[in-house]
C-alpha cells in the first residue's frame, strides 16, 4: 500500500470518527472533503502552476497564523476555517463562506452579497488578487488559501440553498442510526466522507472529455447549481414534501436509502470543486492580469 493510499485511509477514518463524535455546527465540506478537493486540483493543474503554488506557500509565515498550518494546498483548503478561532482578527471574513438563498424564491446571484460579502464574490475577488503579479507574495498566498477553500464551500449545496434554517444548521437530523446531528452537518461530514471514500479513487488525473463534462463555469453558476440541488433534492427528499408548501419540521432523519441516493450527488460536487479549482488556479498563474471579461 502506497504512502498516499495510507494517508487517504487515515484521513477517511478520522473524518468518519469526527462526523460521529462532533455534531457541532459544520464548516463546509468538513476537513476531509476540503483536502480532497485540493488533491483533485493538484492532480489536474499544469506543472508550472504546481511549482508556483509551492513557491507562494513559502510566504505563508508572513501571514502570522502559526496555529493554522499553511504548508501545502491541502492546508490551504482548510486554513480559512482554522481562522474561526481568531474572531478579533478574521471575523470580517466569516460571512464570505456562504451565500444562502431561500429555496422558496428565485435564485439571485447578487442577493445577500453587499460589499462582496459572500462566497461567490470572494471566489472571483481572490482569484484576481492571486493573479496580480504586482502584489507581494504574502497577499497572494492569502488569496490562494481563500480561493481554494471558497471553491469548496460554494459547491456544498447547503451553503447556497436555505429554508430559514441557516442552510440546515437549525434542523436536527439523524444520519441513519446516528442521532443528534443537523442537516447541514450531515452533508458536510458523514455523507461527504462516504461519497468520496473507497474505490474508484476520486483524486486522479481526468481526461479532457471528463473535464469538459464536469468543470467550467464561474462562481455564480456554481452557486446556482448548489441552490438547485438544495431546492430540488435535499429539502423535498429529506422532508418528503415540497419545501415551498408550509413549514418544515425542525427534526428529521436520513434513511439508508436516502443516504445511498444522496452520496453520488455529494461526490459529484466534490469532484466538480476540485476540477474547477484546477481551472481557476491555472488561469490565475498565466502571465499577466486576468482579462477584464472574466470579471462579474
Amino acid at each position: 500500500m502506497g504512502h498516499r493510499t495510507i494517508r487517504n485511509h487515515c484521513l477517511s477514518a478520522c473524518a468518519a470518527l469526527a462526523a460521529l463524535l462532533l455534531p457541532v455546527q459544520a464548516q463546509a465540506w468538513g476537513f476531509y472533503a476540503h483536502t480532497v478537493t485540493a488533491d483533485i486540483a493538484l492532480e489536474n493543474v499544469r506543472p508550472d502552476t504546481r511549482a508556483e503554488i509551492d513557491r507562494l506557500l513559502e510566504a505563508a509565515p508572513m501571514l502570522g497564523t502559526p496555529e493554522c498550518d499553511l504548508d501545502s494546498l491541502q492546508d490551504a483548503s482548510v486554513w480559512p476555517d482554522c481562522l474561526r478561532g481568531q474572531y478579533w482578527r478574521w471575523g470580517h471574513t466569516f460571512a464570505w463562506h456562504y451565500q444562502t438563498e431561500p429555496v422558496t424564491e428565485e435564485y439571485d446571484a447578487r442577493k445577500n452579497c453587499s460589499g462582496l460579502g459572500c462566497v461567490s464574490a470572494q471566489v472571483e475577488r481572490n482569484q484576481r488578487i492571486l493573479a496580480d503579479e504586482s502584489l507581494p507574495d504574502n497577499v497572494r498566498v492569502e488569496a490562494l488559501a481563500f480561493l481554494v477553500h471558497f471553491i469548496g464551500d460554494i459547491h456544498m449545496p447547503l451553503h447556497s440553498g436555505d429554508h430559514d434554517d441557516r442552510g440546515g444548521n437549525d434542523r436536527e437530523a439523524a444520519y441513519g442510526i446516528v442521532p443528534g446531528l443537523n442537516l447541514h452537518w450531515v452533508w458536510d461530514g458523514p455523507l461527504a466522507e462516504r461519497a468520496i471514500s473507497g474505490d474508484p479513487p476520486i483524486a486522479r488525473r481526468y481526461g479532457a472529455a471528463e473535464r469538459a463534462e464536469l468543470a467550467g463555469g464561474k462562481a455564480a453558476d456554481w452557486g446556482r447549481e448548489s441552490w438547485q440541488i438544495a431546492r430540488d433534492f435535499i429539502y423535498p427528499e429529506t422532508f418528503g414534501c415540497d419545501p415551498c408548501e408550509g413549514e418544515l419540521p425542525r427534526e428529521t432523519a436520513l434513511s439508508q436509502e436516502l443516504i445511498e441516493r444522496s452520496a453520488p450527488i455529494a461526490r459529484r460536487r466534490v469532484l466538480q470543486a476540485g476540477l474547477r479549482m484546477a481551472e481557476y488556479l491555472d488561469r490565475a498563474f498565466e502571465p499577466g492580469p486576468l482579462p477584464e471579461e472574466d470579471r462579474d
